[in-house]
């Protein structure tokens, strides 16, 4: 996973005009606030904040760099901790301010952004508002990050999608405004404890297919596709969120920039996302989904490891064990399907996410899931092909072998003469048919 930059301490904390130096416009601005709320909250005085604000503006070989938090603290007018509670307060009446949005409460938070409530003031209706955190409002990478989740949202126009409706930027913060849904995600069910029946997870899969395959027409991947990422409403529509690492095919440039790095979450990230590969295309998709569902059915993550590394290798070189193994309810179905959105190598996944919505819609009715069927039929096909191959030429070509290992030799040479002997009984008695 492409890890956050260190952040930086709160005192160190600067605007940043673009060009990695510090903004002193911006970051005059911050001082005045801060040094404002500091002696309105009786930490010092007016006059004690006033001399130290005379330090600062003193010239020196490292005057750029210092910012007001920094000489109070210097200076032993302010503790470190209060500097802390400070900035804390400062920034979140700062996220308030939103033109043309009143925020109502902070539905969540995390190392990336906080999630506000709000009401958009034109329309008179709920919203949720997606705010940077200062410190990364300051880096362009983040910053252009956020923004492209904000433009790959708005291109997509689905009831199982949530939907975009404003990205912008005011009072040194970025914020995109979106859908509210009011509900839950599927982690917090998953985090409760109970496993989902068949019929309840294939519900919810099924719209989420739909809305990948609508993602994927308009020639974007998700790339993050689990459980956190998946809205339920009260009425049971699930909504695919989170655009944040979306990006488009034909996005070259984007891919060659991002080879080499994982970007996903190691208990549903494909082989393909793991291995940096610059080709990602819908099939990532496919098989974050099909983590997903064997998470639903059985309880449990498909790979489990002490370490994410320890996980990823396992999505790399690990038999999955089929879910169908694990809850005993399952029908052998849903274990096909979930076998073929999950294979290893992507060209041993469903063709389409359309062929992967023909099976789940058909095990949903009690059919089996053809389209699978399929895919594995070719890879037995495949796999009889080559050890066919390889049987020849090991009988015209010989290469000596340790006495101890004749017995396994022996075994395999059995075996894959039983095999083409079944292949020409098959061959004629489809020549006797026809």
């Amino acid at each position: 996973m492409d890890k956050p930059a260190p952040e930086p301490s709160n005192q160190q904390a600067s605007a940043n005009n673009g060009s990695g130096q510090p903004d002193r416009a911006a970051e005059s601005s911050m001082d005045t606030e801060l040094g404002r709320l500091i002696v309105e909250q009786k930490l010092a005085t007016s006059e004690e904040v006033q001399q130290c604000r005379d330090l600062l503006n003193q010239t020196g070989p490292d005057a750029s760099q210092k910012t007001l938090a920094a000489v109070l603290v210097d200076h032993g007018v302010v503790t470190q901790g209060q500097i802390d509670r400070a900035v804390k307060t400062l920034e979140e009446s700062r996220s308030q301010q939103i033109p043309g949005y009143k925020l109502l409460k902070k539905l969540g938070s995390g190392a990336m952004a906080s999630v506000f409530l709000a009401r958009q003031m034109s329309l008179d209706r709920l919203v949720a508002v997606k705010v940077l955190p200062r410190r990364l409002s300051e880096s362009a990478d983040y910053v252009q990050r956020f923004i492209m989740e904000g433009k790959a949202a708005a291109k997509l126009n689905h009831p199982n999608i949530v939907q975009a409706i404003d990205v912008g930027e005011a009072g040194g913060y970025h914020y995109f405004v979106m859908e509210y849904v009011q509900g839950r995600t599927l982690h917090d069910d998953l985090s409760k404890g109970p496993v989902y029946s068949e019929a309840q997870a294939l519900d919810v899969i099924i719209q989420i297919a739909r809305a990948l395959e609508h993602a994927h027409e308009q020639g974007l991947i998700h790339r993050d596709v689990k459980p956190k990422n998946i809205m339920l409403t009260e009425d049971g529509m699930a909504k695919l969120a989170d655009m944040g690492l979306a990006r488009a095919v034909s996005d070259v440039e984007a891919a060659e920039a991002e080879a080499g790095r994982a970007f996903g979450t190691p208990y549903y990230i494909s082989p393909e996302q793991i291995r940096g590969e610059v080709d990602i295309d819908f099939r990532a998709d496919i098989y974050s989904l099909g983590a997903t569902l064997y998470h639903l059915v059985t309880g449990r993550v498909p790979f489990e490891g002490p370490t994410p590394a320890a996980v990823m290798h396992k999505h790399l070189k690990e038999p999955l064990t089929p879910p169908d193994h694990i809850n005993t309810n399952l029908s052998a179905g849903i274990g096909e399907v979930v076998e073929v959105m999950m294979a290893k190598p992507r060209n041993h996944r469903y063709a389409s996410t359309s062929d992967l919505l023909l099976d789940l819609e058909a095990i949903a009715k009690g059919e089996p899931p053809l389209q699978a069927r399929k895919q594995i039929d070719a890879k037995v096909l495949t796999g009889l092909a080559l050890g066919e191959q390889s049987r020849d030429l090991s009988v015209e070509l010989p290469e000596p072998q340790p006495a101890g290992n004749w017995a396994v030799y022996a075994v395999l040479l059995a075996v894959g003469l039983a095999v083409s002997v079944i292949l020409n009984i098959v061959l004629l008695i489809a020549m006797a048919r026809s």
